[in-house]
């Protein structure tokens, strides 16, 4: 008989296991076998617990964006605008094995619907998570502007920094420069307010 909680300890296993190996081969020579291999379990628990390879990768990727969802909202916008930024440039986001799946993700979703629906649904959480908080300190339409260019700012940091071979500092250079941009921004509208 099963033991309790196992099930979700072994998913768990096998997401972190398709990370590693979706870093040190990318996705398209991430096979069953592999990832079985790096969990240390047979290849049949995949089709088990997911019903096969896509289905755990739409998972490991999920589990990536789960890790930007804020989970305690600080209570000013200026401070949810900066935990924004902080989620994006976390450790888990900064480490070797992730910048390499989200590369390989990003590139795959431009030919994969599941993929490309998941990254659609990231780009619009963020924006709208971004506008929720400029709404609050400034007019909706330009609330929305500044969303769209600090996400373009998150995302195209990271990506810079993630290309840039793991580089500790270039992310905490990066999350400073948006922080700046936005106390720049916040700065700049009330002194015209």
């Amino acid at each position: 008989m099963p033991k309790i909680g196992m099930e979700q300890v072994r998913r768990q296993q096998l997401i972190d296991a398709t990370i590693d190996v979706v870093a040190d081969v990318g996705l398209r020579g991430a096979t069953i076998n592999l990832i079985s291999k790096k969990a240390g379990m047979s290849s049949g628990i995949i089709s088990h617990y997911f019903g096969g390879k896509q289905a755990l990768i739409e998972a490991s990727v999920r589990f990536l964006l789960s890790k930007l969802k804020l989970e305690t909202s600080p209570e000013s916008p200026v401070g949810r605008l900066m935990k924004i930024v902080d989620l994006n440039f976390s450790n888990l986001q900064q480490a070797d094995s992730c910048t390499k799946t989200w590369l390989c993700f990003w590139g795959e979703s431009m030919h994969d619907n599941s993929l490309y629906r998941l990254q659609e649904v990231n780009k619009k959480r963020l924006v709208s998570n971004l506008r929720y908080s400029f709404k609050q300190l400034m007019p909706a339409e330009r609330a929305a502007e500044e969303a769209e260019i600090t996400a373009a700012l998150i995302d195209g940091f990271w990506l810079r920094c993630a290309l840039s071979r793991y580089n500790e500092s270039k992310f905490d250079e990066a999350k400073r420069h948006i922080k700046n941009y936005i106390n720049a921004v916040l700065e700049n509208y009330s002194k015209h307010e």
